[in-house]
Protein backbone atom coordinates (compact mmCIF):
# COMPACT_ATOMS: atom_id res chain seq x y z
CA UNK A 1 0.00 0.00 0.00
CA UNK A 2 1.07 3.42 -0.81
CA UNK A 3 0.58 6.59 1.36
CA UNK A 4 -1.81 8.18 -1.01
CA UNK A 5 -3.47 4.87 -0.99
CA UNK A 6 -3.72 4.96 2.51
CA UNK A 7 -5.16 8.52 2.09
CA UNK A 8 -7.82 7.39 0.58
CA UNK A 9 -8.34 4.85 2.77
CA UNK A 10 -8.54 6.89 5.95
CA UNK A 11 -11.10 9.50 3.90
CA UNK A 12 -12.99 6.43 3.42
CA UNK A 13 -13.16 5.17 6.52
CA UNK A 14 -14.49 8.42 7.97
CA UNK A 15 -17.26 8.62 4.99
CA UNK A 16 -18.32 5.59 6.51
CA UNK A 17 -18.93 7.24 9.81
CA UNK A 18 -19.98 9.84 8.52
CA UNK A 19 -17.51 12.06 10.05
CA UNK A 20 -17.70 15.53 8.96
CA UNK A 21 -21.09 16.15 8.24
CA UNK A 22 -24.35 17.03 10.01
CA UNK A 23 -22.73 19.80 12.79
CA UNK A 24 -25.07 18.97 15.65
CA UNK A 25 -24.14 22.95 17.09
CA UNK A 26 -25.83 25.66 15.41
CA UNK A 27 -23.57 28.47 14.61
CA UNK A 28 -23.78 31.73 17.32
CA UNK A 29 -23.64 34.93 15.93
CA UNK A 30 -23.21 38.08 17.44
CA UNK A 31 -22.41 41.79 15.28
CA UNK A 32 -18.63 42.00 16.57
CA UNK A 33 -17.33 38.57 15.14
CA UNK A 34 -17.87 35.17 13.80
CA UNK A 35 -17.82 33.22 17.11
CA UNK A 36 -16.22 29.30 17.45
CA UNK A 37 -17.79 26.76 19.37
CA UNK A 38 -14.16 26.01 20.03
CA UNK A 39 -10.79 27.49 19.52
CA UNK A 40 -7.88 25.01 20.35
CA UNK A 41 -4.52 27.12 21.57
CA UNK A 42 -1.86 24.64 20.06
CA UNK A 43 -1.27 22.44 17.02
CA UNK A 44 0.66 19.28 18.22
CA UNK A 45 -0.24 15.98 18.54
CA UNK A 46 -3.23 16.98 21.66
CA UNK A 47 -4.73 19.70 19.96
CA UNK A 48 -4.89 18.10 16.40
CA UNK A 49 -6.44 14.54 18.42
CA UNK A 50 -8.48 17.26 20.25
CA UNK A 51 -9.68 18.83 16.84
CA UNK A 52 -10.14 15.27 15.30
CA UNK A 53 -12.49 14.61 18.33
CA UNK A 54 -14.34 17.58 18.24
CA UNK A 55 -15.08 16.77 14.67
CA UNK A 56 -16.34 12.77 15.24
CA UNK A 57 -19.00 14.75 17.59
CA UNK A 58 -20.19 16.52 14.50
CA UNK A 59 -18.98 20.13 16.24
CA UNK A 60 -17.04 21.49 13.05
CA UNK A 61 -17.02 25.22 13.78
CA UNK A 62 -13.59 24.96 15.74
CA UNK A 63 -10.02 26.58 15.16
CA UNK A 64 -6.68 25.76 15.71
CA UNK A 65 -3.76 28.32 16.50
CA UNK A 66 -0.58 27.46 17.49
CA UNK A 67 2.41 29.70 17.65
CA UNK A 68 5.01 28.12 15.47
CA UNK A 69 5.49 28.03 12.57
CA UNK A 70 3.62 24.88 10.40
CA UNK A 71 5.62 21.25 11.19
CA UNK A 72 7.46 23.22 14.60
CA UNK A 73 4.49 22.78 16.54
CA UNK A 74 5.03 20.74 19.54
CA UNK A 75 8.84 20.07 20.97
CA UNK A 76 9.42 17.52 18.11
CA UNK A 77 11.80 19.51 15.64
CA UNK A 78 12.55 21.96 18.13
CA UNK A 79 14.03 21.28 21.75
CA UNK A 80 13.03 17.26 21.67
CA UNK A 81 16.62 15.96 21.57
CA UNK A 82 16.08 12.35 22.04
CA UNK A 83 16.49 9.46 18.87
CA UNK A 84 13.16 7.89 19.83
CA UNK A 85 9.76 8.40 21.39
CA UNK A 86 10.06 6.87 25.15
CA UNK A 87 6.46 5.51 24.72
CA UNK A 88 6.43 1.72 23.39
CA UNK A 89 5.56 1.33 19.50
CA UNK A 90 2.28 -0.52 19.53
CA UNK A 91 -0.03 2.12 21.99
CA UNK A 92 -2.75 3.93 19.85
CA UNK A 93 -2.97 7.65 20.37
CA UNK A 94 -4.93 10.24 18.37
CA UNK A 95 -5.93 7.92 15.88
CA UNK A 96 -9.10 7.55 18.12
CA UNK A 97 -10.04 4.00 16.93
CA UNK A 98 -9.78 4.11 13.30
CA UNK A 99 -6.98 2.11 12.43
CA UNK A 100 -5.88 3.23 9.08
CA UNK A 101 -5.30 6.74 10.59
CA UNK A 102 -2.80 4.66 13.12
CA UNK A 103 0.44 5.93 12.69
CA UNK A 104 1.34 1.97 12.11
CA UNK A 105 -0.91 2.60 8.99
CA UNK A 106 0.84 5.41 8.00
CA UNK A 107 4.86 3.55 8.67
CA UNK A 108 4.23 0.57 6.97
CA UNK A 109 2.14 2.01 3.88
CA UNK A 110 5.74 3.28 3.28
CA UNK A 111 8.52 1.23 4.72
CA UNK A 112 6.07 -2.51 4.89
CA UNK A 113 5.34 -4.53 7.75
CA UNK A 114 8.56 -6.23 8.14
CA UNK A 115 10.09 -2.77 8.86
CA UNK A 116 7.54 -2.07 11.49
CA UNK A 117 8.29 -5.33 12.79
CA UNK A 118 12.26 -4.50 12.81
CA UNK A 119 11.72 -1.10 14.51
CA UNK A 120 12.19 -0.60 18.71
CA UNK A 121 10.50 2.58 18.92
CA UNK A 122 9.37 5.40 16.74
CA UNK A 123 12.49 7.97 15.51
CA UNK A 124 11.13 11.39 16.59
CA UNK A 125 11.70 13.00 13.66
CA UNK A 126 9.08 10.41 11.90
CA UNK A 127 6.45 10.61 14.15
CA UNK A 128 6.39 14.42 13.38
CA UNK A 129 6.34 13.31 9.58
CA UNK A 130 3.33 11.66 10.73
CA UNK A 131 2.02 14.58 12.85
CA UNK A 132 1.80 16.42 9.43
CA UNK A 133 0.06 13.43 7.18
CA UNK A 134 -2.39 13.72 9.72
CA UNK A 135 -3.28 17.17 9.92
CA UNK A 136 -3.19 16.88 5.75
CA UNK A 137 -5.39 13.95 5.58
CA UNK A 138 -7.77 15.18 8.00
CA UNK A 139 -8.12 18.50 6.61
CA UNK A 140 -8.04 20.13 10.38
CA UNK A 141 -8.27 24.06 10.19
CA UNK A 142 -4.90 25.01 11.83
CA UNK A 143 -3.42 28.45 11.84
CA UNK A 144 -0.13 28.64 12.45
CA UNK A 145 2.41 31.88 13.67
CA UNK A 146 -0.70 33.19 16.30
CA UNK A 147 0.29 33.50 19.83
CA UNK A 148 -2.61 33.97 22.39
CA UNK A 149 -2.38 36.80 24.44
CA UNK A 150 -4.78 36.91 26.73
CA UNK A 151 -8.32 35.01 27.46
CA UNK A 152 -10.66 37.85 28.29
CA UNK A 153 -14.48 36.54 29.22
CA UNK A 154 -17.18 38.09 28.37
CA UNK A 155 -21.35 38.59 30.34
CA UNK A 156 -22.20 36.47 27.34
CA UNK A 157 -20.26 33.75 28.03
CA UNK A 158 -18.15 34.33 25.46
CA UNK A 159 -14.22 34.40 25.47
CA UNK A 160 -12.39 37.31 23.47
CA UNK A 161 -9.01 36.02 22.29
CA UNK A 162 -6.49 38.48 21.91
CA UNK A 163 -4.28 37.60 19.94
CA UNK A 164 -0.85 38.40 17.82
CA UNK A 165 1.62 37.21 15.26
CA UNK A 166 2.64 36.84 11.79
CA UNK A 167 -0.45 34.44 10.42
CA UNK A 168 -2.95 36.43 12.61
CA UNK A 169 -5.16 38.37 10.17
CA UNK A 170 -7.37 40.34 12.70
CA UNK A 171 -6.58 40.83 17.10
CA UNK A 172 -9.31 39.03 18.18
CA UNK A 173 -10.95 35.98 17.68
CA UNK A 174 -14.07 35.03 19.75
CA UNK A 175 -14.99 31.04 21.37
CA UNK A 176 -17.60 29.40 23.28
CA UNK A 177 -14.77 27.16 24.67
CA UNK A 178 -11.15 27.81 24.88
CA UNK A 179 -9.47 24.21 24.97
CA UNK A 180 -5.22 25.01 26.12
CA UNK A 181 -3.85 22.08 24.35
CA UNK A 182 -0.32 23.72 25.62
CA UNK A 183 1.65 20.67 26.13
CA UNK A 184 3.88 20.13 29.19
CA UNK A 185 4.91 24.19 29.74
CA UNK A 186 1.40 25.59 29.08
CA UNK A 187 0.52 25.07 32.68
CA UNK A 188 3.43 26.85 34.28
CA UNK A 189 7.12 27.77 33.55
CA UNK A 190 10.25 26.07 32.72
CA UNK A 191 12.14 25.70 36.11
CA UNK A 192 16.09 27.19 36.79
CA UNK A 193 17.31 27.68 40.22
CA UNK A 194 18.01 30.85 41.41
CA UNK A 195 21.20 30.13 41.68
CA UNK A 196 22.09 29.66 38.49
CA UNK A 197 19.62 32.66 37.28
CA UNK A 198 21.52 34.77 40.11
CA UNK A 199 25.12 33.97 39.62
CA UNK A 200 26.17 33.11 36.12
CA UNK A 201 25.38 35.58 32.91
CA UNK A 202 22.87 33.96 30.11
CA UNK A 203 25.25 33.26 27.51
CA UNK A 204 26.32 30.37 29.85
CA UNK A 205 23.78 28.61 30.73
CA UNK A 206 20.30 27.47 28.83
CA UNK A 207 17.42 24.97 29.71
CA UNK A 208 16.62 21.55 27.56
CA UNK A 209 13.91 23.38 26.93
CA UNK A 210 15.55 26.22 24.97
CA UNK A 211 17.85 26.55 21.35
CA UNK A 212 20.88 26.17 21.84
CA UNK A 213 23.00 26.55 18.74
CA UNK A 214 25.62 23.50 19.82
CA UNK A 215 28.13 24.52 16.65
CA UNK A 216 29.57 27.05 19.56
CA UNK A 217 30.26 24.46 21.86
CA UNK A 218 32.30 22.19 19.52
CA UNK A 219 35.43 21.00 21.65
CA UNK A 220 33.88 22.68 24.97
CA UNK A 221 32.90 20.84 28.83
CA UNK A 222 29.30 21.19 28.98
CA UNK A 223 27.80 19.56 32.42
CA UNK A 224 23.91 18.83 32.76
CA UNK A 225 21.62 19.41 35.61
CA UNK A 226 19.19 16.53 36.38
CA UNK A 227 18.84 12.75 35.83
CA UNK A 228 15.92 12.27 33.93
CA UNK A 229 15.50 11.16 30.23
CA UNK A 230 15.86 15.00 29.29
CA UNK A 231 19.29 15.12 30.31
CA UNK A 232 20.78 11.76 28.97
CA UNK A 233 18.73 13.01 25.68
CA UNK A 234 20.79 16.17 25.99
CA UNK A 235 23.86 14.73 26.90
CA UNK A 236 23.47 12.12 24.01
CA UNK A 237 22.88 15.31 21.36
CA UNK A 238 25.58 17.19 23.04
CA UNK A 239 28.63 15.00 22.19
CA UNK A 240 27.45 13.86 19.15
CA UNK A 241 27.21 17.47 18.09
CA UNK A 242 31.18 17.81 18.66
CA UNK A 243 30.78 18.45 22.31
CA UNK A 244 34.33 17.38 24.03
CA UNK A 245 32.66 16.90 27.03
CA UNK A 246 29.40 16.25 28.80
CA UNK A 247 28.85 15.16 32.64
CA UNK A 248 25.88 14.48 34.00
CA UNK A 249 25.02 15.36 37.15
CA UNK A 250 22.06 13.57 39.91
CA UNK A 251 21.54 14.35 43.23
CA UNK A 252 20.35 10.98 43.56
CA UNK A 253 22.62 8.22 44.80
CA UNK A 254 21.28 5.81 42.22
CA UNK A 255 20.26 6.95 38.62
CA UNK A 256 16.56 6.10 38.02
CA UNK A 257 15.84 3.17 36.96
CA UNK A 258 11.91 2.78 37.55
CA UNK A 259 9.42 4.26 34.58
CA UNK A 260 6.18 3.99 36.49
CA UNK A 261 4.30 4.97 33.20
CA UNK A 262 5.03 1.54 32.05
CA UNK A 263 3.11 0.06 34.95
CA UNK A 264 0.44 2.84 34.27
CA UNK A 265 0.10 1.86 30.91
CA UNK A 266 -0.71 -1.94 31.68
CA UNK A 267 -2.95 -1.79 34.94
CA UNK A 268 -5.72 0.95 33.91
CA UNK A 269 -4.62 3.44 36.09
CA UNK A 270 -4.06 5.82 32.92
CA UNK A 271 -8.32 5.17 32.04
CA UNK A 272 -9.40 5.03 35.12
CA UNK A 273 -7.35 7.64 36.88
CA UNK A 274 -10.57 9.83 36.88
CA UNK A 275 -12.41 7.25 39.05
CA UNK A 276 -10.04 7.19 42.04
CA UNK A 277 -10.60 9.89 45.10
CA UNK A 278 -7.98 12.47 45.48
CA UNK A 279 -6.48 11.22 48.35
CA UNK A 280 -5.06 8.31 45.56
CA UNK A 281 -4.94 10.68 43.21
CA UNK A 282 -2.63 12.71 45.04
CA UNK A 283 -0.69 9.46 46.60
CA UNK A 284 -0.50 7.93 42.81
CA UNK A 285 1.13 11.62 41.79
CA UNK A 286 3.33 12.00 44.29
CA UNK A 287 5.05 8.19 44.16
CA UNK A 288 5.25 9.22 40.30
CA UNK A 289 7.43 12.70 41.27
CA UNK A 290 9.52 10.19 43.36
CA UNK A 291 10.61 8.27 39.81
CA UNK A 292 9.20 10.44 37.46
CA UNK A 293 10.87 9.82 33.64
CA UNK A 294 14.06 8.12 33.46
CA UNK A 295 16.04 7.45 30.52
CA UNK A 296 15.32 4.39 28.07
CA UNK A 297 18.05 2.03 28.49
CA UNK A 298 18.85 2.53 24.38
CA UNK A 299 19.31 6.00 25.24
CA UNK A 300 21.33 5.42 28.70
CA UNK A 301 23.92 3.22 26.27
CA UNK A 302 23.93 5.58 23.57
CA UNK A 303 24.85 7.83 25.84
CA UNK A 304 27.58 6.38 28.05
CA UNK A 305 28.91 5.30 25.00
CA UNK A 306 30.89 8.28 24.14
CA UNK A 307 34.32 9.14 25.68
CA UNK A 308 33.53 12.19 26.95
CA UNK A 309 30.55 11.29 28.89
CA UNK A 310 30.55 11.08 32.40
CA UNK A 311 28.01 11.08 35.35
CA UNK A 312 28.21 11.88 39.05
CA UNK A 313 25.78 10.20 41.05
CA UNK A 314 24.91 11.60 44.67
CA UNK A 315 25.99 15.38 43.48
CA UNK A 316 23.26 18.05 44.07
CA UNK A 317 25.10 21.25 43.25
CA UNK A 318 25.46 23.46 46.39
CA UNK A 319 27.32 26.67 44.60
CA UNK A 320 27.79 28.43 40.99
CA UNK A 321 29.54 30.93 40.26
CA UNK A 322 31.18 33.08 37.25
CA UNK A 323 34.98 32.60 37.14
CA UNK A 324 36.12 34.58 34.03
CA UNK A 325 33.61 33.63 32.00
CA UNK A 326 33.43 30.12 32.94
CA UNK A 327 30.69 27.83 35.09
CA UNK A 328 32.32 26.90 38.43
CA UNK A 329 30.24 23.99 39.91
CA UNK A 330 30.54 23.13 43.49
CA UNK A 331 29.00 19.68 44.83
CA UNK A 332 29.76 17.25 47.60
CA UNK A 333 32.46 15.53 45.94
CA UNK A 334 34.38 18.53 44.35
CA UNK A 335 34.60 21.78 42.38
CA UNK A 336 33.99 21.62 38.36
CA UNK A 337 34.57 24.03 35.73
CA UNK A 338 32.56 23.99 32.59
CA UNK A 339 31.98 26.06 29.30
CA UNK A 340 28.33 25.89 28.73
CA UNK A 341 25.26 24.46 31.44
CA UNK A 342 22.61 22.48 30.23
CA UNK A 343 19.38 22.86 32.74
CA UNK A 344 17.28 19.91 32.59
CA UNK A 345 15.26 20.64 36.11
CA UNK A 346 11.74 20.46 34.57
CA UNK A 347 8.92 22.87 35.24
CA UNK A 348 6.80 24.64 37.86
CA UNK A 349 2.85 24.45 37.64
CA UNK A 350 0.98 27.41 38.78
CA UNK A 351 -2.13 29.01 36.64
CA UNK A 352 -0.57 32.64 37.96
CA UNK A 353 2.51 31.88 35.89
CA UNK A 354 0.30 32.04 32.63
CA UNK A 355 -0.03 35.50 31.07
CA UNK A 356 -3.32 34.53 29.03
CA UNK A 357 -5.09 33.66 32.43
CA UNK A 358 -4.43 36.83 34.09
CA UNK A 359 -7.84 38.12 34.37
CA UNK A 360 -8.88 34.70 35.79
CA UNK A 361 -6.48 32.95 37.15
CA UNK A 362 -7.71 34.08 40.66
CA UNK A 363 -10.72 32.07 40.73
CA UNK A 364 -9.26 29.11 39.08
CA UNK A 365 -9.23 26.86 42.14
CA UNK A 366 -6.14 24.50 43.56
CA UNK A 367 -5.38 20.99 44.71
CA UNK A 368 -4.56 23.35 47.81
CA UNK A 369 -7.75 24.61 48.20
CA UNK A 370 -9.48 20.92 48.23
CA UNK A 371 -7.04 18.34 49.70
CA UNK A 372 -4.50 18.72 52.57
CA UNK A 373 -1.96 15.82 52.37
CA UNK A 374 -0.92 14.34 55.12
CA UNK A 375 2.39 15.46 56.03
CA UNK A 376 4.40 12.59 54.77
CA UNK A 377 3.33 13.52 51.15
CA UNK A 378 2.76 16.97 51.33
CA UNK A 379 4.12 18.37 47.96
CA UNK A 380 3.89 22.56 47.66
CA UNK A 381 4.75 21.51 43.61
CA UNK A 382 1.84 19.52 43.44
CA UNK A 383 -0.66 21.46 45.21
CA UNK A 384 -0.23 24.58 43.39
CA UNK A 385 -1.77 22.84 40.17
CA UNK A 386 -5.17 22.99 38.97
CA UNK A 387 -7.98 21.51 40.21
CA UNK A 388 -10.01 20.24 37.30
CA UNK A 389 -12.91 18.32 36.42
CA UNK A 390 -12.88 14.89 34.68
CA UNK A 391 -13.55 16.35 31.72
CA UNK A 392 -10.45 19.02 31.94
CA UNK A 393 -12.62 21.80 32.91
CA UNK A 394 -10.98 24.51 35.12
CA UNK A 395 -13.51 24.77 38.46
CA UNK A 396 -14.04 27.81 40.23
CA UNK A 397 -12.92 29.15 44.09
CA UNK A 398 -15.94 31.35 44.33
CA UNK A 399 -19.56 32.13 42.29
CA UNK A 400 -18.14 35.29 40.92
CA UNK A 401 -15.45 33.04 38.92
CA UNK A 402 -17.81 30.57 37.65
CA UNK A 403 -18.92 32.54 34.65
CA UNK A 404 -15.65 33.85 33.56
CA UNK A 405 -14.45 30.07 34.13
CA UNK A 406 -17.16 28.30 31.77
CA UNK A 407 -16.13 27.09 28.69
CA UNK A 408 -11.98 26.93 29.57
CA UNK A 409 -10.08 23.40 29.43
CA UNK A 410 -6.69 22.85 30.63
CA UNK A 411 -5.86 20.24 28.35
CA UNK A 412 -1.96 20.35 28.94
CA UNK A 413 0.52 18.73 31.76
CA UNK A 414 -1.25 20.89 34.37
CA UNK A 415 -3.78 18.70 34.18
CA UNK A 416 -1.95 15.96 35.88
CA UNK A 417 -2.43 15.77 39.38
CA UNK A 418 -6.17 15.45 38.31
CA UNK A 419 -6.62 13.71 35.50
CA UNK A 420 -3.69 11.74 35.26
CA UNK A 421 -0.85 10.53 32.56
CA UNK A 422 -3.56 12.19 29.83
CA UNK A 423 -3.00 15.64 28.41
CA UNK A 424 0.34 15.68 27.31
CA UNK A 425 1.75 12.33 27.21
CA UNK A 426 1.20 9.78 23.91
CA UNK A 427 0.10 6.78 26.51
CA UNK A 428 -3.46 8.57 27.73
CA UNK A 429 -4.59 10.61 24.77
CA UNK A 430 -6.47 7.54 23.36
CA UNK A 431 -8.17 8.15 26.90
CA UNK A 432 -8.27 11.55 27.54
CA UNK A 433 -9.19 13.04 23.99
CA UNK A 434 -12.64 11.33 24.79
CA UNK A 435 -13.59 12.11 28.05
CA UNK A 436 -12.04 16.15 27.30
CA UNK A 437 -14.54 16.20 23.41
CA UNK A 438 -17.57 14.91 25.82
CA UNK A 439 -17.27 16.97 28.38
CA UNK A 440 -16.84 19.82 25.77
CA UNK A 441 -19.55 18.77 23.78
CA UNK A 442 -21.74 18.02 26.76
CA UNK A 443 -21.21 22.18 27.82
CA UNK A 444 -22.65 22.80 24.26
CA UNK A 445 -25.28 20.79 24.43
CA UNK A 446 -26.43 22.60 27.95
CA UNK A 447 -25.28 25.90 26.76
CA UNK A 448 -28.09 25.67 24.27
CA UNK A 449 -30.52 23.51 26.07
CA UNK A 450 -33.48 25.99 26.45
CA UNK A 451 -33.03 26.65 22.28
CA UNK A 452 -32.65 22.46 21.64
CA UNK A 453 -35.68 21.21 24.23
CA UNK A 454 -38.04 24.25 22.77
CA UNK A 455 -37.43 22.94 18.80
CA UNK A 456 -37.79 19.49 19.58
CA UNK A 457 -41.26 20.39 21.25
CA UNK A 458 -42.37 22.34 18.32
CA UNK A 459 -41.16 19.65 16.12
CA UNK A 460 -43.73 18.80 13.58
CA UNK A 461 -41.87 17.27 10.44
CA UNK A 462 -44.10 14.81 9.06
CA UNK A 463 -42.74 11.30 8.13
CA UNK A 464 -44.61 10.14 5.15
CA UNK A 465 -47.88 12.17 3.41
CA UNK A 466 -50.86 9.15 3.21
CA UNK A 467 -53.60 10.17 4.45
CA UNK A 468 -55.70 6.84 6.60
CA UNK A 469 -58.26 6.47 5.42
CA UNK A 470 -57.94 6.11 1.87
CA UNK A 471 -60.10 8.19 -0.18
CA UNK A 472 -60.68 5.52 -2.14
CA UNK A 473 -60.55 1.97 -0.10
CA UNK A 474 -62.11 -1.24 -0.27
CA UNK A 475 -65.18 -2.52 1.98
CA UNK A 476 -63.74 -5.71 2.85
CA UNK A 477 -59.81 -4.02 3.76
CA UNK A 478 -58.28 -7.66 4.12
CA UNK A 479 -55.77 -7.93 0.84
CA UNK A 480 -56.69 -10.71 -1.30
CA UNK A 481 -52.98 -11.99 -1.20
CA UNK A 482 -53.64 -12.41 2.96
CA UNK A 483 -57.20 -14.32 2.10
CA UNK A 484 -55.84 -16.83 -0.32
CA UNK A 485 -52.74 -17.66 1.90
CA UNK A 486 -54.89 -18.84 5.00
CA UNK A 487 -55.23 -22.45 5.41
CA UNK A 488 -58.50 -23.91 4.94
Amino acid sequence: MSIETLTKQVRTDLSYLSIGSNDRVDPSKQPTGHIYDAIIIGGGQSGLGTAFGLFREKISNILVIDENGEGLEGPWRTYARMVTLRTPKHLTTIDLGIPSLTFRAWWEAQFGQESWEAMDKIPRQEWMNYLQWYREVLNLPVINKVKLKLVEPTEEGIHKLHIEGQGAHTSLLLARKVILATGIQGGGEWHIPPMITENLPRHLYAHTSEPIDFSTLKGKRVAILGGGASAFDNAHFALSEGVAKAHVFIRRKEIPRINPIRHMEASGIIERFHTLPDADKYAVMSHFFKHNQPPTTDMFQRASSWPGFDMHLGSPWLQVKNVNDQAVVTTPKGTFTFDFLIISTGLVTDPSLRPELRLVEKHIVRWSDRYHAPENLANPTIDAHPYLSPGFAFQSRDDKGKGRLHGMFAFNYSALISCGISASALSGLKFSIPKLVAAVAEQLFTDNRTDILTTFFDYDQVEFTEEWPRKEQRTDSTPQSFIHSIPS
